[in-house]
């Protein structure tokens, strides 16, 4: 029997619904949401420790928020089998075969867990029991959705038919009949009170063969585009870079509609383990620890006369009376406001901010970088000031800006400054100039955070204006 495992964490998402807090400089899977500073991310990973033969996980992200993957594993001591990168966006299918190919290589063929990194999971013993049964029916060359035994009608998810009614106690896994997406709230209460329906999870288990083989019966321009774009990837620092022209031309479309709507294979688990996909605010209000009044509050707050709320602030204080039902979410740069029931239209929302251009819609003020990360404090179309943090030990690339100068003020820390070959050390309250069109670089020797004051000035002050030339990082144009 094979019992080796490999968790497949699809971390590709934008999370978009959890808007402000989630946008797409940094989605909600690397969000903390807990008062224990871990991202739901990090907690995907951490509940599996009770398998056993677990192997090291395979991450399947953006190329955009590499370095954030990156490093939230090394905070939790995690070494990733590797870490995969999509030029661009695409449903689970692709995702799912690039990983079942990447796990063959020098392997015997192992089972793969297919999970979403930013669902929650209140009960990880009840998890973890229900994935060890699913480990039987994997080695018998089934493939398992994990089936949520549902708490409401619910409307947001899809839904899985079995062919025999789960049990309250006892529950082993089914055939499956059919997959019905998102349904209407008619529907949905008549699945709600028929145990042959689970909520369709997105979590799935299988040997890597049997995917592979399904997907060659059911839909090979899948698995034959992956296997180019993997063959032709690139080994970029710790990642491995997918061939962009090949994984272009493959179909972008669910392992649903490409695998489980057609095999004859699939069997669905169901799972009672206190699961949330935390697709909404009021989701996230659902998870929290609420005072007697039903409310939550986070941050510099303060509510007078009001209940079922979720209120909460990053920096200034947020005072709420007679508020009723009420999510609340204020952020450095944008604030939500919304009724509970109406929190499943911040996504669309979203969107509209996207078309209209106003930036606020897809990335924060503070953005990461592999080297620490930047806070927009103050900008204007001429000038912009930031606080710029570089962690011990790192160094931004040699760059330098066709249009704006910079001024440096360190308020913290150790800095050695680069500019056109001459080197300088500068430590707290000294500054320096950049002139426009000088090769610059600035680095931490320190065993502390740096962190200085950056005072952009010139006729154009946005990020793409950088030209670098060495980067530890591999930022370089191809």
């Amino acid at each position: 029997m094979n019992s080796n495992i490999i968790p497949v964490i699809l971390c590709g998402g934008y999370g978009t619904r959890l808007w402000p807090l989630s946008r797409e400089s940094f989605p909600k899977q690397f969000l903390s949401l807990s008062n224990d500073n871990e991202s739901l991310l990090q907690k995907t990973i951490k509940r599996l420790s009770g398998l056993e033969n677990l192997g090291e996980p395979i991450l399947i992200c953006n190329e955009d928020h590499r370095f954030i993957v990156a490093e939230q594993m090394k905070e939790i001591n995690v070494n990733p089998d590797c870490i995969i990168l999509e030029p661009f966006g695409k449903n689970t299918a692709p995702a799912i075969s690039i990983a079942a190919l990447k796990s063959l290589k020098g392997k015997k063929d192992p089972l793969l867990l297919v999970l979403s990194s930013d669902h929650e999971i209140k009960s990880e013993k009840n998890f973890i029991e229900t994935i060890k049964k699913g480990v039987i029916y994997a080695n018998n060359n089934k493939i398992i959705a994990f089936g949520i035994i549902p708490s409401s009608p619910e409307i947001g998810y899809g839904y899985i038919k079995s062919d025999i009614p789960y049990t309250d106690n006892e529950n082993e896994g089914q055939n499956i009949i059919e997959f019905t997406e998102k349904p209407n709230k008619e529907k949905a209460e008549k699945f709600m009170k028929d145990k042959r329906y689970t909520w369709n999870s997105g979590m799935f288990m299988f040997k890597a063969s049997t995917i592979i083989d399904e997907l060659k019966k059911f839909t090979p321009e899948i698995i034959n585009t992956c296997k180019v774009a993997l063959e032709t990837s690139t080994h970029d620092l710790d990642f491995d870079r997918l061939n962009r022209d090949s994984f272009e031309k493959c179909p972008n479309i669910s392992i649903d509609y490409a695998v489980m709507e057609k095999t004859k294979k699939g069997v669905v688990l169901p799972l009672d383990a206190g699961w949330s996909d935390i697709g909404s605010w009021e989701a996230v209000w659902e998870t929290k620890v609420k005072d007697n009044r039903g409310n939550y509050i986070e941050g510099k707050t303060y509510l007078e006369n009001s209940k079922n709320c979720y209120v909460k602030s990053e920096d200034r204080l947020v005072v709420g009376i007679g508020l009723e039902n009420l999510i609340v979410v204020d952020t450095s740069d944008a604030i939500l406001i919304s009724s509970k029931g109406e929190t499943q239209k911040v996504k669309k929302v979203v969107n509209q901010l996207k078309q209209k251009n106003i930036s606020e819609g897809r990335k924060h003020r503070k953005i990461y970088r592999p080297w620490g990360y930047y806070l927009s404090i103050v900008e204007d179309s001429r000038w912009q000031v930031k606080l710029i943090q570089v962690k011990a030990g790192e160094k931004i690339s040699l760059q330098l800006h066709h249009h704006r100068s910079e001024h440096w003020i360190i308020v913290k820390g150790t800095a050695n400054v680069e500019v056109d070959n001459a080197t300088k050390v500068l430590t707290e309250n000294q500054s320096i100039y950049i002139p426009l069109g000088s090769k610059h670089r600035l680095s931490n020797p320190g065993k502390i955070p740096l962190v200085l004051i950056e005072v952009q000035s010139g006729s154009y002050v946005g990020e793409d204006d950088i030209v670098r030339f060495d980067d530890k990082y591999g930022r370089l144009e191809k």
